[in-house]
């Protein structure tokens, strides 16, 4: 989904998430990585406005819905919503 393409910032908005305001998310088409502290990268595949996590976090589905110019996001976990929140475009 080329409307997802790019470097995202990340904003927890509530739930059971770490602070991730030292995270993003880089998508480039189907494939894309949650980018941690030191530019290690946590795979996912873009599966329409889901974001599947490979293995060993394949039980991790992010959901995401546009807000505006950016995304509002669910994590989940085995199908349930562990936390919300909100992508902004980088730069």
């Amino acid at each position: 989904m080329s409307e997802l393409n790019g470097e995202w910032d990340l904003h927890r908005l509530s739930g059971a998430l770490p602070p991730l305001s030292a995270l993003r998310k880089r998508i480039d088409g189907d494939r894309g990585a949650t980018v941690l502290p030191g530019g290690v990268g946590v795979p996912f595949d873009v599966v329409g406005r889901e974001l599947r996590y490979r293995q060993p976090f394949a039980m991790v589905v992010d959901v995401l819905e546009p807000d505006g110019e950016g995304w509002l996001g669910r994590a989940t976990v085995f199908g349930r919503t562990v936390g919300e929140f909100r992508m902004t475009k980088r730069g």
